[in-house]
């Protein structure tokens, strides 16, 4: 524990105090989900511990000092502090870990144990232990400091990042309403909104109003769980003991407060990545991202968090291979894109692996087919067997003739099979052995138990005959359950790899809402003329207040539009005409939005019609067509991402409407595939897009039947990336002999 004087003599040098909270909530109940994913455990996330993931995020801001908090796994959590590489002496990082009392169940409690021992005694920032981050944080802190310079009373700065609607991180279970100060990005308003029951408005105080000129009304931002705190913090959850949430208890306790009196401010980062590892779908999406480089610096070949014992080689297609004990792969073995390979795995003859991450020592034997899926160390894939979208702990083992069916999971050391069928979404977990985990709590030891009372005759069969798991049962709703009970058990599907809640109307649908704002005298009344009924969108909104009235304008305005598009305009034609660099393009569209305050939706359009536009069409010369294609995208083509918000889904949606409606339709497969050729879009972003019931057209009209056509050729070329699939299977078995 650090010393005050010392802590003191930190913060007047400049240096803040990190604080990272890990495994202090309990996860849903059932296959262990706190062993599954808790932060320090080996082979997390793209073979390297979660809480590593974490240390690398920090380390390029560059912290000192660096305190972890947990309640359980204490001495796991411990070990995997002390086997980091940033343990180890000369990184000028020190890690300090801090186990909790047990009777801390969430944030608020570590937050009252922590003030209680005096260990915060300086401004500091606090984080989520399953944290995947490239953005600067040491810019968020020094822009915080200097609002503390001016107002004692903000005491917090949350971190939050736009996020486009399709964007795979962006929760669909767990959003959330931010109503901030346009000027001065002041927290003002928070509200969670739950996926389920669907909820079409948010409710903000009149005073609000009565207060700020102009608001900021957005739904479109992603909670990065990075937080710059005061030392008031700790003690404002002491002298509040039903505070337990950081967000749902503390932020809307602070601002809605008549006696607290301080402020929460947000930075909104439009740059950079970060994510959060909380669930399976999240913790799938963030895989995909690290696969897909969008972390940067934070990927497998360069700054992989487990290159103390492992380094990468990156080769097209973002295929990751183990360098120092390469992996062995027959002939005719498959590996497709997106794919990482730990060391020493081995891939068989006519075994196929694509879009997943193989750990350590895994094998897949002849015929085994593994696709978007996630096998830690030392996992045996026998033959014929297929796993499809699920996470296999480490040790599994599937038995020949085996399929395991999307979002399953499997804990460590289970063998299923042979010839066994685990549907959707099924959990298995291994046997309990005689003698018990000293840590398994009572709850635990009451969920296995229930669990083995439920097995059948029928759900052992789902094993295999020679499996040593138990099936855990669906977590369908009890009679006895009430309401609220049975919304959040949906709302957990929602955050479950390989369920898409397809059968349920949420909130957070994925497709961009209407944002037209719908209040009535009714719902005024509802809440006695205190709050505001307002509509919930995807993108952000501006209130002004006038002085005599409300009114609600929208940023989606044409005039507004008009404007914003004319400057854009303008601002491209100087780029390409004086051959400005992309970044200094880039630098000044985000002037542009900033001055003009509109949805990034709208900067994508711009920066998408504006590149396509710039490619002449040759109608006489289809390798011409080519050439001035690749020579514009070349040159242009990552501006699109560099404006911020990346969201290669949205972008292929943006190109699909504006070739729609455009010169350039004929050209927009090529374009397409120039975006994929250079890794602005990738083969699933191309897939989810095409998936999209919007990309299919709607209605009559030139614009609608041009829209199928694009969807058509989206069509042909999945169906090119699925031969080519084929062919590079083939060209391995001929050009691969020598690796048997």
């Amino acid at each position: 524990m650090t010393s005050r004087r010392r802590s003191r003599t930190g913060a007047s040098n400049g240096d803040l105090e990190f604080l990272i909270l890990i495994s202090i909530r309990d996860g849903p109940k059932g296959c262990r989900k706190r062993q599954w994913f808790w932060p320090g455990r080996r082979g997390g996330l793209c073979n390297a511990p979660l809480l590593d993931w974490t240390f690398e995020s920090l380390a390029l801001a560059g912290v000192k000092e660096i305190y972890v908090v947990c309640r359980s796994h204490a001495e796991k959590v411990k070990a995997a502090i002390a086997n980091s590489k940033w343990s180890r002496p000369n990184t000028g990082i020190k890690i300090t870990p801090i186990v909790t009392a047990k009777e801390a169940f969430s944030p608020g409690d570590a937050m009252r144990d922590i003030y209680t021992h005096g260990i915060i005694t300086s401004d500091f920032v606090l984080v989520q232990g399953d944290l995947v981050s490239n953005v600067r944080i040491d810019e968020v802190v020094r822009l915080h400091k200097e609002r503390r310079r001016t107002n004692r009373d903000i005491i917090m700065t949350m971190v939050v990042k736009e996020s486009g609607v399709m964007h795979r991180t962006r929760p669909r279970g767990e959003t959330a309403v931010f109503v901030l100060d346009s000027k001065t990005q002041e927290c003002l308003h928070y509200e969670p909104v739950k996926g389920y029951p669907p909820q079409s408005h948010a409710h903000l105080p009149r005073e609000i109003l009565s207060k700020h000129a102009e608001l900021e009304i957005r739904n479109d931002l992603i909670d990065c769980g990075i937080d710059i705190c005061s030392v008031e913090v700790p003690s404002l959850f002491q002298d509040n003991f039903d505070y337990q949430d950081i967000r749902s208890d503390f932020v809307q306790g602070v601002l809605t407060s008549d006696l607290l009196m301080k402020n929460i401010h947000c930075h909104v980062i439009t740059d950079g990545y970060a994510a959060r590892v909380k669930d399976t779908k999240s913790y799938a999406s963030v895989s995909k991202d690290i696969l897909s480089r969008w972390t940067f610096p934070l990927v497998p070949d360069d700054n992989h968090p487990g290159c103390a014992t492992t380094s990468y080689d990156h080769s097209r297609g973002n295929r990751y291979l183990s360098i120092g004990v390469p992996p062995h792969l027959a002939r005719a073995s498959y590996v497709g894109p997106m794919t990482l390979l730990g060391p020493g795995s081995s891939i068989a003859s006519d075994a196929r692996v694509s879009g997943s991450v193989l750990g350590a020592n895994c094998v897949l034997e002849q015929g085994a087919v593994v696709s978007d899926s996630y096998l830690w160390d030392g996992v045996r894939v026998e033959e014929g067997a297929v796993i499809e979208g699920s996470v296999l702990g480490k040790n599994v083992t599937v038995l020949r003739g085996s399929r395991v069916e999307r979002g399953c999971l499997i804990a460590d050391d289970v063998i299923i099979g042979p010839d066994a069928h685990l549907r959707r979404l099924t959990r298995v977990s291994k046997k309990r052995d005689q003698q018990a985990d000293e840590e398994e709590d009572e709850e635990e030891d009451s969920d296995y138990e229930d669990a083995e009372a439920a097995q059948t005759d029928e759900l052992r069969a789902c094993l295999g005959p020679q499996s040593n798991g138990i099936l855990w049962p669906d977590n369908t709703p009890d009679s006895d359950e009430d309401e609220d009970e049975a919304n959040e058990r949906i709302n957990q599907r929602l955050l479950r790899l390989g369920d898409d809640a397809s059968d349920l109307e949420l909130s957070d649908g994925g497709s961009i809402t209407s944002s037209e704002s719908e209040s009535s005298d009714d719902s005024e009344d509802e809440f006695d003329g205190n709050i505001l009924g307002l509509s919930l969108s995807h993108s952000a909104t501006s209130l002004m207040h006038d002085g005599t009235g409300v009114s609600v304008s929208l940023l989606a305005d044409a005039q507004a539009e008009r404007e914003f598009r004319a400057e854009v305009s303008a601002s491209l034609a100087r780029a390409f005409s004086e051959g400005h660099s992309v970044d200094n393009a880039a630098v000044e569209l985000k002037t542009l939005r900033m001055a003009s305050n509109v949805p990034l939706r709208r900067v994508r359009e711009a920066v998408v019609a504006g590149i396509v536009d710039l490619i002449p069409i040759v109608s006489d010369s289809p390798a011409r067509q080519r050439a001035e294609i690749a020579k514009v995208m070349d040159r242009w083509g990552e501006l699109i991402n560099l404006i911020g918000g990346v969201d290669a889904v949205e972008t292929v949606s943006v190109l699909q409407e504006h070739c729609s409606q455009s010169s350039h339709l004929g050209l927009f497969g090529q374009i397409l595939a120039a975006l994929y050729q250079g890794d602005i879009v990738d083969e699933d972003d191309i897939r989810a897009w095409h998936a999209m019931p919007e990309s299919r057209g709607s209605g009559e009209g030139a614009a609608a039947e041009n829209m199928r056509r694009c969807w058509a050729v989206g069509r042909k070329m999945i169906e090119q990336l699925n031969e080519q699939s084929d062919s590079d299977e083939e060209e391995g078995s001929d050009g691969d002999d020598e690796s048997e």
